[in-house]
């Protein structure tokens, strides 16, 4: 319910925003998003009532641990590249939230390495994703406005 909460949120952030923007293309946004994350919301409560009525590999499908652990990785390793791929188009807010939740991956002691690694990451490759970048994209930021900066405030050295 953890997720279904978070996008029912963003989902009434993203209304206020429709309510408040002056053109028509960014209410139609605003709307999209509204509807997208509402979407997410209800899909997150669906599968946690329906939790047991729904399919599930038994032992990993006959994969071994390590050959599951390969496969995840590598379905890890395609979605994180469509993430990049797409960076442009999602919000900014987004884009932090992402960021966020990333950078908080791993050990506690390494959130500030990883923090300033991933800063790092989409400072470098920027301009690899294909369009331009929009003002406020923390890819656009440099590491030191904004990544890098919390993670040296967070105790990380450069």
């Amino acid at each position: 319910m953890f997720f279904s909460q978070k996008y029912r949120a963003a989902s009434e952030e993203y209304a206020a925003l429709a309510r408040l923007a002056d053109s028509a293309s960014d209410v139609a946004n605003f709307r999209m998003l509204e509807r997208s994350t509402l979407t997410l919301a209800e899909n997150e409560e669906w599968l946690c009532e329906n939790h047991e009525r729904t399919l599930h590999s038994s032992e990993g499908g006959g994969l071994s641990s390590s050959e599951m652990a390969a496969e995840e990785e590598h379905v890890l390793r395609c979605l994180g590249a469509a993430l990049l791929m797409q960076w442009n188009q999602i919000p900014t807010e987004m884009q932090r939230e992402l960021f966020d939740t990333a950078g908080a991956m791993g050990k506690l002691q390494d959130t500030a390495a990883l923090r300033g690694q991933i800063a790092r990451f989409l400072h470098a490759h920027k301009d690899d994703r294909h369009g331009e970048t929009r003002e406020g994209d923390i890819s656009a930021v440099a590491p030191d406005r904004f990544a890098v900066g919390r993670w040296e405030n967070e105790g990380g050295t450069v």
